[in-house]
């Protein structure tokens, strides 16, 4: 069987004017490094798991994404990271929120998934758990960038109407299809800038911002959490599918749409069993790249940009706006 990867870094308004040349090969460079990282493992016969973990992994060592490394403040001016991963083949699934000292927090996810019988751990146990499993600790200063500062004091100031929204919330995710037809799923975040200190959204909470069933879909979402767990977004395309008989990009495209309908903003990638991807926004753009077994690496940020494929599909669902 052929192998699929797709990856987000976030979705938010993010317009060609605003966004410097520099800036933009920047992302780009960064989505085609987290693409490099999973190719390499499906393309060699890896797990989508691994694929799904390492391409996430990458993103959240990048400080230009908001996970990990780039992660967001607090109203306290702090970091609180959330992550989830699930395995497809197996359903079994882990999940981190508000950690604060773990380097890779979806190396954490899947370490609760893999060496406990718990699926969700928050805070400070969460954080023990990592040190206890050996998993790599940051100090706080690790993931203190200009760039959140700077958006912090914005915030700060009351000048929300000067951040560009991607940068005010945002999120990295991975989904991926193996040669043995295994699903994946992997999601982590930093949240939103200014959020209240404990607020956990959509990434870490299972059929809401991450899901993986083998031989339905894989999905992992962007954008304000809240109504995405009130729609069950995650699942629920894995239901459509199911259940209403619907293709990949209906599905995304109907559940992006009933998150509009009721205040939502955001993005989302989904594949189905067959490595075909729907890149699903109501929202002015997102980060996105996709790379397939015999398909180069390709990304893109504005709504308007199509990734273009030969046999497979990878696009984009009709936008809202």
């Amino acid at each position: 069987m052929k192998w699929s990867l797709a990856i987000h870094g976030g979705a938010g308004i993010i317009e060609r004017e605003d966004m410097s040349p520099k800036r933009e090969t920047e992302y780009r460079n960064g989505l085609l490094d987290a693409l490099s990282v999973g190719e390499k493992i499906l393309s060699k016969g890896g797990t989508s798991l691994n694929a799904v973990e390492a391409s996430v992994r990458t993103l959240e060592d990048n400080p230009i994404f908001n996970a990990g490394r780039g992660a967001v403040f607090t109203e306290k001016k702090t970091i609180e990271l959330d992550a989830a991963i699930m395995d497809g083949k197996t359903a079994k699934a882990g999940a981190v929120a508000t950690v604060t000292r773990t380097k890779n927090p979806i190396s954490l996810a899947r370490a609760i998934m893999e060496q406990s019988n718990r699926l969700f751990l928050a805070g400070e146990g969460a954080d023990d758990f990592s040190i206890a499993h050996g998993l790599e600790q940051v100090q706080p200063h690790y993931f203190h960038t200009e760039l959140r500062l700077a958006q912090y004091e914005k915030w700060r100031a009351k000048q929300i109407d000067k951040l560009n929204k991607s940068h005010i919330m945002g999120t990295v995710g991975a989904v991926a299809l193996d040669c043995d037809g295994n699903l994946a799923a992997a999601t982590s975040t930093g949240g939103t800038t200014g959020k209240i200190c404990g607020r956990i959204g959509d990434t870490p909470i299972i059929g809401a911002g991450t899901t993986a069933i083998n031989g339905i879909a894989a999905v992992s979402c962007t954008g304000t959490g809240e109504y995405f767990i009130r729609e069950s977004a995650a699942r629920q395309i894995c239901d459509r599918i199911k259940w209403n008989g619907q293709n990949i990009h209906s599905a995304a495209y109907d559940v992006i749409m009933a998150i509009g309908e009721i205040g939502g903003d955001g993005g989302l990638i989904a594949m189905d069993a067959n490595g075909d991807v729907a890149f699903a926004i109501n929202d002015m753009g997102m980060y996105r790249g996709w790379v397939a077994d015999g398909r180069a690496a390709q990304t893109s940020i504005y709504p308007d940009d199509v990734l273009k494929s030969e046999g497979r599909e990878a696009r984009t669902t009709k936008e809202m706006h």
